[in-house]
């Protein structure tokens, strides 16, 4: 076994494999961009080195400085972790070069499985079965365009290299090819350096299963079992379970089987996922599955192979690694029970699951379930990189009892700070659908609107307003030097007074960032709140921060501040004509000029954070009269973009 690693990545998975290393007792070595100096995952290694500044490109991707920081800390391996470098075959070659023991497959396999195109030609050749489409090298749009038309839509423009769902578009019709195509050649570029794509036959009801291999240097390979990644949104995994719903014995053996050629078609060695896509319309079945992709790499979703079987996946890596020998055969791989896992993400449900950065003011997770996390209260989430929070884990005897097991645990979640997607996954384990196991890759999109409610919640917002109000009331009776103990009275308000019966007020709030009111009554019995009919919610907890109070309630946050007239833009309350930020992020291409006449819904911009674009669209028809950032910048959440004149003013 080796006696040092150098983990090549941050957050959440370089914790994860530290958590190994240490058990092995191997030395651990960490690194580090600008961003990352105060991370968790610097202070669970015994030495950690920066390298460079916090954009990824210029710091986790940059191989020559990550192999000099190797040399210098004596590592005698490299693990890659997954995303950033972990598919990179000239970082593997670097690796070996630099006489250092690359974590994972060989070179020549990384490179065979990482084109897409490629692959889909080898594996065919196993006697794999692909998905319909073009995998050819001609990138030119046009020649694209006419592949999209041959192979008939709906159909999947994919990248070429890399995964995630990046550089991934779906096209129903060709009227919307070109603009897709642009933009996942864009993201492509972003995030894999490589802007080619390939084009797929978009499957109508698609399961996603994927079976988790393992190969030893001495030509061994066998599977895993499998795990259901069905629950995606924008092409990226939500949920995760093994072992798929639906699945049978015969038909496991036949998909494991199906990756093992696959894994040897390479001469794999190492950790990998063989992804298939699987028609749901009549249940899982034989000859209804095509090869996908391969990942040559741990998957975010390994804890659930992990839990079914009792392995330590990253402690298998290592080994093979180091030259031993697959410790199990195909017969005597376990399959125990059922785990589900979620990931937690800061995002906004209620907002297009746009990415939210900031302070994380409050992290408390579930003690009785597994929590793989790289962040911790007080950390930041910041806009440069993927953002995960956490992944929550469930194991049980049965999928019904793993799913309300891993929703309770959701529920009794509590983060306060950035948006999380915590509430939407709960909803999502207690959806009747996912929970009968009718469900494909479409679920989530079908059902959006019950799984992310827009509305706010009310009575956390009330129970926000009351926790305000009651620090007015506290500051207000310190101010008169009262006793601590002396009750509240209306005659404290410096605002105006009633002589009989209970005082009311309605004071303005911001609930969420949106005004509302809070109806507060002064009684015998104390304060009374109430926010558009309903009274404080009492399954709540309330973490005070410095410009007002987040609510969290069953995994939902509810921000209520007070209102700050001299701050707040009343001007454009209703957001007529003004084009803004909705996420801190990197303007990549602005589509219209001062000027330009566009049309309500019309395509302005493009803004790129956490590895995802989001597209800005004119609220009104009118006139552009003003574009305050240009192509390249970083803006702020809420900063302004352009401002659009309305049609009917400028009439």
């Amino acid at each position: 076994m080796f006696a040092s690693v150098l983990i090549a990545n941050r957050g959440e998975i370089a914790c994860r494999i530290a958590r190994t290393a240490r058990r092995l007792k191997m030395r651990i070595i960490a690194v580090y961009s600008d961003a990352d100096k105060d991370a968790l995952h610097v202070r669970l290694a015994d030495e950690a080195y920066p390298i460079g500044p916090a954009p990824a490109r210029e710091s986790y991707l940059v191989i020559d400085r990550l192999v000099e920081v190797a040399r210098k800390a004596s590592a005698q391996c490299v693990h890659p972790g997954y995303g950033f470098l972990s598919e990179n075959a000239d970082f593997a070659e670097a690796c070996v070069r630099a006489g250092i023991v690359f974590v994972g497959p060989p070179p020549e396999a990384i490179r065979a499985m990482g084109r897409k195109d490629r692959a889909k030609a080898l594996i065919a050749k196993a006697g794999v079965p692909v998905v319909p489409g073009y995998h050819g090298e001609r990138q030119e749009a046009a020649f694209l365009k006419a592949q999209a038309v041959e192979t008939g839509y709906p159909v999947l423009i994919k990248a070429v290299a890399g995964g995630g769902g990046k550089g991934m578009r779906r096209v129903e019709k060709a009227a919307e090819f070109d603009a897709a195509l642009e933009g996942a050649q864009r993201e492509a570029t972003s995030s894999f350096g490589d802007a080619r794509v390939l084009i797929e036959k978009y499957i109508e009801t698609p399961r996603h299963i994927e079976m988790q291999i393992f190969a030893d240097a001495q030509g061994n390979t066998i599977h895993l079992n499998e795990r259901d990644c069905s629950l995606q949104r924008r092409h990226q995994k939500v949920i995760e379970e093994g072992p798929a719903p639906g699945m049978t014995a015969a038909l496991r053996a036949e998909m494991g089987a199906a990756a093992v050629r696959a894994a040897k078609a390479v001469g794999y060695a190492g950790a990998g996922t063989v992804e298939f896509i699987a028609d749901g319309a009549s249940g899982l079945r034989s000859g209804a599955y095509w090869f996908m992709e391969m990942n040559t790499r741990l998957q975010v979703e390994h804890p659930v192979t992990e839990a079914i079987t009792g392995l330590d996946l990253v402690e298998w890596q290592f080994r093979i690694a180091a030259g031993e020998k697959l410790p199990l055969a195909q017969s005597e791989v376990p399959l125990d029970g059922h785990a589900v896992e979620a990931r937690i993400y800061a995002e906004d449900p209620a907002r297009g699951f746009l990415p939210s950065t900031g302070k994380l003011v409050a992290l408390e997770f579930s003690t009785d379930l597994r929590i793989d996390t790289g962040v911790e209260v007080g950390g930041e989430i910041s806009p440069y990189y993927d953002p995960l929070i956490a992944k929550m884990i469930a194991h049980a005897p049965t999928r019904a009892e793993a799913l309300a097991k891993l929703a309770d645990g959701l529920e009794r979640t509590i983060i306060a700070g950035p948006r999380t997607n915590v509430a939407f996954l709960a909803a999502l384990c207690r959806a009747e659908g996912f929970r009968k196991g009718k469900f494909d890759t479409g679920f989530i999109d079908r059902n959006i609107v019950v799984l992310a409610p827009k509305d706010i919640d009310r009575a956390a917002a009330a129970r926000g307003a009351a926790h305000l109000a009651a620090q007015d009331m506290a500051r207000i009776a310190t101010s008169l030097d009262r006793a601590a103990d002396e009750p509240a009275s209306p005659w404290d308000a410096a605002d105006a007074f009633q002589l009989a019966g209970a005082r009311t007020l309605k004071v303005p709030i911001l609930v969420d960032g949106e005004s509302a009111i809070a109806e507060i009554g002064y009684g015998a019995g104390g304060l009374a709140v109430v926010v558009d009919g309903a009274a404080p919610a009492l399954d709540a907890r309330v973490v005070e921060a410095a410009d007002g109070v987040h609510v969290v309630r069953r995994g939902r946050q509810t921000v209520v501040r007070r209102v700050d007239f001299v701050a707040h833009d009343f001007g454009h309350a209703d957001g007529d004509g003004l084009v803004t930020a909705p996420m801190h992020g990197k303007v990549v291409a602005i589509f219209v000029a001062s000027g330009d006449k566009v049309a309500k819904g019309q395509r302005v911009a493009i803004i790129e954070a956490m590895k995802m674009e989001h597209t800005l669209t004119a609220p009104c028809a009118g006139n552009v009269t003003e574009i305050v950032v240009a192509a390249g910048a970083q803006v702020a959440e809420g900063a302004r973009v352009m401002t659009i004149e309305p049609a009917e003013k400028v009439d």
